[in-house]
């Protein structure tokens, strides 16, 4: 795409202070730069003043309890393991592995064309009552294929709602409200579970050693969102933004890009042979776990493990993931034409590494963040201590899940990336939550609420100035304002919405999924 239009004086009102503001915080890998510089010298201060807490769980031979002292970060022992161990540092940083490898299969499969060829069969094919639903349902299910949902999924949305005579804007939105608003909402686990339950494992073993990642933590909650989250972007934008937008006629008369591009993107028998093939794919694939999982001696159910023998099927499934992207991706392509050799396939795959350059740069910032932070034992005497104050303030756990998700979306507005947000977040909230009964899962629920709401009213986000321009394609006089406006009212009905099922989630103990068991009365080893 070429330039995005100028969209006015950004400088007013708050959408203007949030932009002008968030483009002056530093970028987010020397964002943790500075709090690593920041943690070394509120670890030196604390050491000075012999800050510390009593652990919780932990008590000495004697009986006597285990005081966790606050610890220099310049001290002689942490200097020498911050040089010595910084290769070892970075690549066990918990995320690094599980984000690597589903991405090494999702990389086949977008760059095959897999993911762009099958929503677009599905929009298309969508009955004009049910477009809506449809749009955003596959908006939800899109976040799978990351930014081919962004770039491929919203504009063509745009251009299903006009050739159905409808306002192609409303189309954008309420795909954008899917992929972005729904963030996390998904009927299947994905990259971002592993990256996000990454992050949780490194949190988590401040208090708990014994605590494995497991992919599926969240899939029960991540379901029910989509089921919550798809008749409140259809409410929004059939019965609010739609009307508000006025007329479509004049915008698809005088706009030429629509139903030419919904002809163009008519299925080849070449592609439509490709998302077969990839269907058996699948099939194969779920039917090899089947087979691991029910077959005798089977290596994925681990019977001497008593309740937790399930335990190897849900590590397990990072690689199912990776291998039903790499599989259905190669199937796809070897019969669209887009793969043609296996050397077509390393390719893709390296690709998709590429597309990783700056991910690994930050991880490898916020991998130090997250090791010195715990080295210090700043991050368990803070969580100590503010469980302590929550708990006096004898706040009902509902309550304390909202305040979670309201944090969230608010640092949501200056960050935008939802593993830097975690990083920053989890070493305090996870085992401070887990000290008040609250499990890892349930709180990397609650931020997963709070980030997706507020990412599409937030002009810092990466994606936004191209949904702009996507807009402007139909109205050129539609502006920065006018798309916050219109993003406005899914924002705040999600956000509703989905506090409402994180609060009424903990308050009946729901399990968050597959072997989590309830979020809630958790038992800290």
């Amino acid at each position: 795409m070429a330039q995005i239009p100028d969209t006015g004086d950004k400088s007013k009102g708050i959408l203007g202070w949030i932009e002008d503001t968030g483009n002056r915080l530093p970028d987010p890998v020397f964002i943790f730069f500075w709090l690593i510089g920041g943690v070394i010298v509120i670890s030196v201060i604390a050491s000075l003043l012999g800050i510390s807490a009593v652990h919780p769980t932990q008590v000495q031979a004697d009986g006597s309890p285990v005081i966790v002292l606050s610890a220099s970060l310049l001290s002689a022992e942490n200097l020498q393991r911050l040089l010595t161990q910084m290769p070892t540092t970075f690549a066990h940083f918990h995320p690094l592995g599980y984000v690597l490898l589903v991405m090494l299969g999702a990389g086949v499969a977008e760059r095959s064309g897999l993911f762009a060829t099958a929503m677009s069969s599905a929009v298309k094919k969508a009955p004009l009552a049910m477009l809506t639903p449809v749009v955003a349902l596959l908006a939800m299910l899109g976040n799978l294929a990351a930014d081919a949902a962004y770039v491929v999924l919203i504009p063509l949305a745009g251009v299903v709602y006009a050739a159905a005579g409808r306002h192609p804007i409303a189309g954008i939105a309420a795909a954008f409200a899917g992929v972005s608003g729904g963030f996390s909402a998904n009927l299947i686990p994905g990259q971002l579970d592993a990256l996000l339950f990454g992050i949780t494992e490194a949190a988590v073993v401040t208090l708990d050693q014994g605590w494995v990642m497991n992919i599926a933590g969240n899939w029960f909650f991540i379901a029910a969102m989509v089921f919550v989250y798809l008749p409140v972007i259809w409410y929004v934008t059939d019965k609010i933004i739609e009307p508000r937008l006025g007329s479509a006629k004049a915008i698809i008369a005088n706009n030429s890009v629509g139903l030419s591009t919904r002809e163009d993107s008519t299925l080849t028998a070449a592609e439509q042979a490709g998302l077969r093939r990839a269907g058996w794919a699948a099939l194969g694939i779920v039917g090899l776990w089947l087979v691991l999982c029910f077959s005798p001696g089977t290596p994925l159910i681990n019977e001497d493990m008593g309740a937790a023998r399930l335990q190897p099927f849900y590590q397990s499934l990072v690689a199912a993931f990776f291998l039903l992207f790499l599989a259905t991706g190669w199937a796809y392509g070897s019969a669209a034409g887009t793969v043609k050799s296996h050397r077509d396939v390393v390719t893709m795959m390296s690709g998709a590494m590429g597309d990783l350059a700056y991910y690994l740069v930050l991880a490898f910032a916020a991998a130090h963040f997250v090791a010195m932070f715990n080295w210090s034992n700043l991050g368990l005497i803070f969580a100590i201590n503010g469980a302590d104050m929550i708990r006096s303030a004898e706040l009902p756990m509902p309550m304390l899940i909202a305040l979670i998700i309201l944090l969230t979306a608010s640092i949501n507005l200056f960050i935008g990336s939802a593993s830097a947000k975690w990083a920053l977040l989890a070493p305090v909230l996870v085992p401070m939550m887990m000290l008040l009964g609250v499990s890892p899962e349930m709180t990397t629920a609650a931020y997963r609420v709070g980030d997706g709401a507020t990412n599409i009213i937030t002009p810092l986000m990466p994606y936004f100035p191209l949904i702009l321009a996507f807009c402007q394609r139909w109205n050129k006089e539609f502006g920065l304002g006018s798309l916050a406006a219109t993003m406005i009212p899914y924002s705040i009905w999600l956000m509703i919405t989905g506090m409402v099922l994180a609060m009424v989630w903990i308050g009946l103990g729901l399990p968050l999924g597959p072997g989590v068991g309830s979020g809630y009365e958790l038992q800290v080893n």
